[in-house]
C-alpha cells in the first residue's frame, strides 16, 4: 500500500513535468522562413546610412541668451540665470551652483561646453 502511493505520486509528477515541457515547446515562436534576398551588393548599399552630423556645442560662457534658449529645457528664466552666473569652469557648475535642475542638466549636458578665454580664470585676454 505504501509503495502504491509513492508510485502514484511519482507517476503524477512525471506526467506534470512532461506536460510542462510540452507547453514550453509550444510556447516557443516558430521561425519564419526567410524571404528571398537580393544580392549582397545591393543590400549592403541600402543598409549604409549617412553619418549623422556632429551636434554643435554651445559655450555657456559666451553664448547669447537666444542661443541658450534653443537648448532643450532652457527658457527665459534659465537663460538669464546662466548668463548671470558666468564664468563657469565646467559645465557641471550649472548643476552644482543650482543654476539648473538635475533633470534639465542631464538633458543638455552633451550639448554644452564651458570654454575658457585664457589660463587665468575670470580675466578675458586682450
Amino acid at each position: 500500500m505504501k509503495y502504491r502511493i509513492v508510485d502514484t505520486v511519482l507517476m503524477a509528477l512525471a506526467l506534470w513535468m512532461c506536460a510542462g515541457l510540452a507547453l514550453a515547446a509550444d510556447a516557443q515562436p516558430q521561425k519564419a522562413k526567410p524571404a528571398k534576398t537580393a544580392p549582397a551588393a545591393k543590400t549592403a548599399a541600402t543598409n549604409k546610412k549617412a553619418p549623422l552630423p556632429a551636434p554643435v556645442l554651445v559655450d555657456i560662457n559666451s553664448a547669447s541668451r537666444e542661443e541658450l534658449k534653443k537648448l532643450p529645457g532652457i527658457g527665459d528664466a534659465e537663460a538669464d540665470r546662466i548668463v548671470a552666473g558666468r564664468p563657469y569652469l565646467s559645465k557641471a557648475h550649472l548643476q552644482t551652483r543650482n543654476v539648473l535642475s538635475p533633470l534639465v542638466f542631464q538633458g543638455l549636458r552633451d550639448l554644452v561646453v564651458a570654454r575658457q578665454k585664457d589660463a587665468k580664470f575670470g580675466k578675458a585676454s586682450k
